[in-house]
């Protein structure tokens, strides 16, 4: 499967949300770029920088795509025109790129999580997912005790000069 061109999020782009764990509890394999339908409230709730998508996956049910237990907390000064926070949220893709991931969650061991969250340069929130497979904890140890080493030999570096 061929992966899609990776957002920039240079110029205008702006990051709202980032799973940062998902790249430590899975092992990402392709990425993927999807457009969400949102409410207005959401939308501006987006805008102050306010989501959270660390739990967050998504479920791929027949022609659609959601994604599930995501929190973008409700715009206070919509006061009782708000959204739920946690509800499940279309995702925008092609027939193709759902087929993909359908056929891709099937397989053992795969799942499709949400990545980063954030407006593109036009202005539209995009949600990057990744098709993953659910690290050992013998390979999260790996991956510590690596980032530990870097970190340490950066330092012994700096001190000697």
């Amino acid at each position: 499967m061929a992966a899609k061109k990776k957002p920039s999020l240079g110029e205008n782009g702006t990051l709202i949300a980032e799973n940062r764990r998902a790249r430590f509890d899975y092992a990402v394999e392709d990425t993927m770029e999807a457009g969400i339908s949102l409410v207005g409230t959401e939308v501006k709730s987006l805008r102050l920088g306010k989501a959270n998508i660390a739990e967050s996956y998504v479920d791929v049910d027949g022609n659609e795509a959601w994604l599930v237990n995501a929190n973008i907390p409700i715009y206070e000064p919509a006061a009782q025109f708000n959204h739920s926070p946690t509800r499940q949220r279309k995702l925008l893709l092609k027939r193709k790129e759902i087929d993909t991931l359908l056929g891709e969650t099937q397989r053992k061991g795969r799942t499709v999580v949400a990545l980063k969250l954030y407006f593109n340069t036009d202005g539209r929130a995009k949600l990057l997912i990744g098709i993953a497979t659910g690290k050992q904890a013998h390979d999260k140890r790996d991956v510590k005790k690596t980032r530990d080493w870097q970190r340490d030999k950066a330092r012994i570096m700096r001190e000697r000069g």
